[in-house]
This record gives C-alpha cells, structure tokens and sequence, in this order.
C-alpha cells in the first residue's frame, strides 16, 4: 500500500502551481485551500510537498495529460538511444534541424513544467522560512527538525529542477520566490548557469544535513540521493576533489549497498541479481533493495497513485512481428505489456557487453522470445503459431544493421527489460503502475570513478568500476583501460534506459561526438547548436518589458 501521494494531490498540485495568495478576492470560503489556509501546520506543509513530488514524477509520465514521455528529452538522442517509432520529442532527435526549434511543444512544455516544479518549491520555502503561526507539531519528530526536513525535501528537488534546466537550457532565469497571483512579472533575466548551480549547491547542502539515510515514508528523496547529486555537481563543476567526498559519503553509507544476491518476487525464478530491482514488489528498499537511493511510487487504482509510461516507450512493439502472415506473440505478463519503441537502443549500445555480462543477457535486454502455450502464457491466451514452429521455438529479434532515418519502425528491435511491468486486467494499456527506482548507487560508484580519473588516479577508478563489473560478471580491468570514453561506455552498460544519458555527454563535452558516432537516426544532422535546446519562443514574447536574449544558433 502507499503512504505518500495518496491525498489532496489535484488540489495541492494546482495551489502550488500557481502560488496563488490574493485571499481570492477577499473572500474566505471555509472549504477552500488557499496558500494562508494550507501552510498553518506541519501536515498541511506535508500535503504541499505531495503535491510537489507529484509534479517531479512528471518527468516519467504524460507530458500535458498525453501519452508523450516527458523524460524522452533527457533519454533520446544520444549515443545509445535513438528514434524508432517517431513521434513527440523523438522527431527532435531524429531531425535537429527542422524540430529544435522555439516553437517545438515538447521543449516548452518541459521548460515550463521545471518552472513549475521550482515555483511549487519556492512556495514551501517561502512560506515555511517566512510565516510565525505554523504548527510544527506532528510525527514524532521535534518541531525544529520537521521544519528543517520539509525545507530540505523542498530545496533538494528546487535544485534537481534546476539541475534539468541548465543542463537543458544553459543560462536560465534564477528564481527563488514563489509567483503570487497578484504579480505578474515581465522582466525576468538569464542568470548565468554558474551562479545557477551555485544555488543547487546551496540547496543540496542545506538538505544533505537535514535529510534521513532512510527517508520516513516511500517516495521521498533521500540523503544518499542529495550526496550522490552533489558528488555530480562538483564534477560538473571541475572540483573532482570534491566529487570524490561527496561520492564517497554515499557509498560508505552502511545501508547503501549493491545488489549482488538474488532476492525478492522472483528469485526462485532463473534471472541475475542485477535485474531483482527492477521487477514489481523488489523496487523499495524496505522490499530488499538496498541499493536504491530514490524509488518513485505509482499504484493502480489509488487515488493520488499515478501512472508512468516508461515501457511504452522503450518496449519494442513486439506483438506486430509476421512471420508468414501470422503474428505469433501475445501481450503477456511476462513480455512486460504493450510497447510502442518510440526510442530504441542503438546497435552499438545493444553490442556494448561482453557475452558474459548480465546486464546484455536476455534477462536484462530482451533478444528473443520463447513460444509458449496458454498455460505459460496465462492469463493470456497461447502464441499463436506460424507453418513450421512448435511451442518452445525461439524467435530471435535482429539488430544486425542499425536503426537509421530509411530502416525505422522495427518491430523486432532488442529492448531493456528494466520497464517491464503490466497489469493482468489489460496487458495492453499503456500506462504502468510499479515503483521504479530512480536513482541507485552503482551510478554514484561510476560518478566516483569519474573523480579519481580527474585526479589521476586511474588504478582506483578501475577497481571502483570493477565493483560494479563484478556483480554482472564482466571481466575486470586496470588503470590502463581507463579513460573518459571507457567510463561512458561502463554507464551505458549499467545505467541503460535510467541516466539522463544527454546530460551526462553534456557534462563530459561529449555529446556531439558520441551521438555522431553511435546515433544513425538523427546523429549525423546533430550540430553543436544543439547542445542546447531553444528558450521557447512563448517565454520570450511574455518578458515584455525586458529583452531576454535567445541561445545561439537560434532564430
């Protein structure tokens, strides 16, 4: 059962939004929230924060009430992952030129939907920093540390919005008031990203003190998680030295540990240890996963539970496979549900394992299908079968030449198995409802070895990454093996479909490069302009009474 997210969620979401407080003209309604009457206690500062949590799980959800991956921004167009099935911001990354422009919807609805997030934010801390009269009062905890925690929680997601914008956008508006319905502001200034990122550093450190190792209810962000943000940061920063503490604070954390052991729902089941997180019930580390540091919480039919769709988006639409004019594979449990492969792995991250790893097995990437009878298939009905095949035949899916602009729309394309999950009652929905883990520490373990490379320390960075290499089985390696292009080939291995993969070739200056090389739908018309995306062009034309300038290359 949840225990976060399942109240006043529309109404919160709404309040926060807009950070309404002109008392609505003056009239009090006694069953109306208002900014005055929610944030007098410390539920009610609870209640905001729900709301603005739910605002953040956006980013794995519908853009606007759509079926449009709001987190195909941050995933697709890069090194190893590319359009297949196009459509929302996978048109961008198949056609730079044409599609990343100031008008393109999905970039200013991701743009102003940060914004939102960090005005529901500002709202919390303004009004818990600001206001006499709140309670305090209330689980278990002492008025002073209930204060601290719900600005912590607050500032540390103000900063992981801020975090998407500059590394989006570049130089962006710093705002740190909540937006009042009384004012309309039309003069906003690009501030520049260090002074930015100044401020999330700011924010992350003021939440890493008041923030728990185990956060007190599901869902919400942890101490590990802000460790592991600033241990990027500083990276981002070129402060390695510090990128090292800070890596180094969340892994020698007792409770943080890699996942090393079968466990949980399915490990009486053949699988490897490395896919246990990711199945329905193994996600939350009170479920065993230890070595999660942010897990984010869906359920199905709960009020305040929420959907994503993140298989939808990256599962091939394996069902429509003919081979001799039958489709033989139904939607199954199994399968994980109905899939549109939107965006797809790129050959070369399909072919970036050695055969040993089990993070390219078919437990983790799926490569082939077994036909199965309706009792396997249960409660689906049986595969159907094609002339010449029996039940426990194998059809291999092909990735023997790589997705480009003319060889699109394959539908028997390998995909990650980390998004499987449907529901019994209709395995062709598109949403889902399990928790996933959002941010886990085998990405702070390579955030560290990062460090040591920048430090010199190359024999450390490849014994850090021989941690990670050890649980799937993958040979290990020495100083030697070490460089920049070697620690993005070992992230993709591990955190294939997870890290905002843009980002972090962004942050190491070899995004245009890599998406160059690897990326053969959208790769080869990439320009250094885009290494950016536009400031939308409704943005600019609301700053009325102040230029606010556009980002190179831009019309």
């Amino acid at each position: 059962m949840k225990t976060i997210f399942n109240y006043s969620i529309a109404i919160c979401s709404v309040l926060l939004a807009w950070g309404c407080s002109d008392k609505w003209l003056e009239e009090q309604p006694p069953h109306l929230i208002t900014t005055e009457s929610l944030y007098t206690t410390y539920d009610g500062f609870e209640t905001g924060l729900n709301g603005l949590y739910a605002l953040v799980r956006e980013e794995r959800e519908g853009r606007d009430g759509t079926n449009f991956l709001r987190a195909d921004v941050f995933l697709n167009g890069t090194d190893n992952m590319v359009t297949n099935h196009r459509d929302g911001f996978a048109r961008v990354a198949e056609d730079w030129v044409a599609q990343n422009t100031p008008f393109n919807s999905d970039i200013s609805s991701t743009f102003n939907w940060l914004y939102r997030t960090i005005n529901a934010a500002n709202t919390i801390i303004n009004q818990a920093e600001n206001r006499s009269d709140v309670d305090w009062s209330g689980g278990g905890s002492s008025e002073a540390d209930n204060k601290n925690r719900v600005l912590a929680e607050a500032k540390a997601l103000r900063a992981w919005a801020y975090r998407h914008l500059t590394y989006g956008w570049g130089d962006v508006p710093l705002n740190l008031e909540e937006s009042l319905g009384s004012t309309v502001k039309t003069d906003w200034v690009r501030t520049p990203t260090a002074e930015v990122r100044n401020q999330m550093k700011a924010d992350w450190l003021f939440a890493e003190q008041h923030l728990n190792v185990e956060p007190p209810v599901r869902g919400k962000i942890s101490k590990g998680a802000v460790q592991h943000y600033l241990s990027e940061l500083y990276l981002v920063l070129d402060a390695p030295d510090s990128a090292l503490y800070w890596a180094d604070q969340c892994i020698n954390t007792p409770a943080y540990r890699l996942i090393t052991d079968r466990y949980g729902v399915k490990s009486g089941e053949p699988g490897v240890p490395f896919m246990d997180m990711f199945y329905d019930g193994n996600a939350n580390r009170e479920e065993g996963n230890a070595e999660a540091l942010w897990v984010w919480q869906w359920e199905f039919e709960t009020i305040g539970g929420g959907t994503n769709i993140m298989r939808r988006w990256h599962t091939t639409r394996y069902a429509d496979i003919n081979i001799g004019g039958v489709r033989p594979l139904q939607f199954t449990i199994d399968r994980g549900g109905r899939g549109l492969g939107r965006m797809s792995l790129t050959k070369w991250a399909i072919d970036n394992y050695e055969p040993s790893d089990d993070r390219a097995s078919n437990f983790a990437i799926r490569k082939y299908f077994n036909l199965k009878d309706a009792a396997q298939n249960a409660p689906a009905a049986a595969d159907r079968l094609p002339s010449g095949y029996s039940v426990g035949d194998t059809i291999h899916l092909d990735w023997s030449s790589d997705i480009t602009a003319s060889d699109r729309e394959r539908v028997d394309w390998p995909y990650s198995r980390k998004w499987d999950s449907t529901i019994e009652t209709n395995m062709q929905e598109a949403a889902q409802y399990n928790d996933q883990v959002y941010l886990r520490l085998a990405e702070t373990y390579l955030l560290k070895a990062e460090a040591q490379f920048k430090l010199g320390n190359s024999a450390g960075a490849a014994e850090t990454i021989n941690v990670v290499r050890r649980r799937a089985n993958a040979s290990e390696i020495t100083g030697a093996d070490v460089s920049i292009d070697f620690i993005l080939d070992e992230r993709s291995r591990e955190l294939l479909c997870e890290e905002h993969r843009r980002y972090t070739l962004l942050r190491t200056g070899k995004w245009l490069e890599r998406v160059k090389l690897h990326n053969h739908n959208g790769g080869q018309v990439a320009r250094m302009t885009d290494t950016l995306f536009p400031i939308p062009q409704s943005v600019i034309d609301a700053n009325l009474t102040q230029e606010m300038p556009q980002n190179p290359g831009f019309n």
